[in-house]
């Protein structure tokens, strides 16, 4: 997705002063640029109860992650949340999520082809509940071009 078409599922977002300041801002010398969201300020709001914020980034002007943040509630364990997450969609069930070490409780990963989910819960009454969805062809071409630059920076024979 490109910003219009992210800002179109919001209206009234495009005249935020927040957004238009975020997006004022040049991409990244890697073409990463990013913008927040807050959806209780548009008339959308009713599509999205419980998120209190969705945070987007972009590569070379289009979604390559974004993290929704919800209000809650609090789960007893991170796989209560990929349950109620993965209602009425096609995404497996939390037994097939991999676990992430240390965090066995609070945080799953699911890793597909072309794109990864993570699921966590934390925070006082869930106020740090949070699921992330990332594009791994835009993950992988934005550390190819930090590679790129890094390897530019290196004097030969460092």
């Amino acid at each position: 997705m490109t910003t219009d078409e992210v800002l179109a599922l919001f209206p009234g977002s495009k005249e935020d002063a927040e957004i238009r300041s975020d997006l004022s801002r040049p991409p990244s010398q890697f073409g990463v640029s990013s913008f927040l969201i807050r959806p209780e300020k548009y008339g959308s709001k009713d599509k999205f109860a419980g998120v209190n914020q969705i945070t987007f980034t972009l590569l070379d002007g289009r979604v390559s992650n974004f993290t929704v943040g919800y209000n809650g509630p609090e789960y007893s364990h991170v796989d209560k949340f990929v349950a109620k997450f993965v209602e009425g969609t096609t995404l497996p069930a939390a037994d097939q999520w991999e676990a992430y070490v240390g965090m066995d409780n609070s945080l799953k990963i699911l890793k597909c082809t072309d794109f990864e989910v993570r699921v966590f819960v934390g925070g006082q009454g869930g106020n740090l509940n949070y699921v992330l969805m990332k594009d791994l062809e835009a993950e992988k071409k934005l550390k190819e071009r930090r590679d790129k630059a890094r390897a530019k920076a290196t004097p030969p024979g460092k």
